[in-house]
């Protein structure tokens, strides 16, 4: 695996949507440098499933998914259940889904890349950056 980032799902989003030149800025660093979770995966195809345009948004996930490559979430199950177990006994709990992506870039030493940033800081062993410019 060549890749150093990984895309939050909300990262796709925007790109799908056209928003904050996310096409252009992963095309700087490279497709074949950027990644998904499987979890990213799944929220898509829900998100495709509850949108008013289902047939022209499968089409426009078929394509990335095809383009990008996606970690198995089962290369951060110890990862999450270390960090879950930390941030409940610290009272700072993560939603599920959004821990196992952090845990998935952790787990595989990637950069998550996201615009909820603050969401993430309080997962150890995790890099985070924005590419989004407001």
């Amino acid at each position: 695996m060549n890749a150093q980032y990984l895309l939050d799902t909300n990262i796709c989003v925007f790109l799908f949507r056209g928003k904050y030149d996310i096409n252009k800025k992963i095309s700087q660093v490279g497709w074949n440098n950027c990644c998904i979770s499987e979890v990213t995966v799944a929220e898509l195809k829900y998100g495709v499933e509850c949108c008013s345009n289902p047939l022209a948004n499968e089409t426009i996930l078929k394509a990335f998914l095809e383009k990008i490559t996606i970690i198995p979430f089962a290369t951060a199950i110890d990862r999450y259940a270390e960090e879950k177990a930390k941030l409940r006994k610290a009272g700072k709990l993560v939603d599920d889904f959004d821990l196992f992506i952090a845990c998935t870039a952790s787990a595989n030493n990637l950069v998550m890349v996201t615009n909820n940033e603050k969401h993430f800081d309080r997962i150890s062993k995790l890099t985070v950056i924005n590419w989004i410019e407001r």
